[in-house]
């Protein structure tokens, strides 16, 4: 939707297709290009979430975003004391806490990024 690169996690699968695009993914995130300049949105269920964040913590991901539904306090507690930005919890627009498809565009203009909208 936004004009990031996107690499998408996924052990059981080797590519991911939409419409417009398919995507190569990687197994975990120890498998990432170049993961101590990739920040990753964790889509898990909460009991996988914390073998992602481990694995994320181990690469050296720098940044993590915890998705509605994504996390219960041991792994959001675990997100916040072990990356420089962990971002999941009670806040954001949408009511059930901070959501990239919701709050990321405001997060990209507080971070400085340039966007532009693209199709799936």
């Amino acid at each position: 939707m936004h004009s990031l690169p996107v690499t998408p996690i996924n052990p059981r699968t080797s590519q991911i297709k939409f419409p417009s695009k398919t995507y190569a993914t990687v197994a975990s995130p120890s498998a990432l290009p170049s993961p101590s300049q990739t920040s990753v949105s964790i889509i898990t269920p909460p009991s996988v979430t914390k073998e992602v964040l481990k694995d994320a913590k181990d690469a050296g991901v720098p940044a993590v975003w915890l998705q509605p539904g994504s996390f219960d306090d041991e792994g959001l507690e675990f997100a916040k004391k072990n990356f420089k930005a962990g971002v999941g919890g009670d806040g954001g627009n949408g009511g059930e806490g901070w959501c990239v498809l919701v709050d990321g565009e405001e997060a990209l203009e507080a971070a400085g990024r340039s966007w532009k909208a693209q199709r799936l």
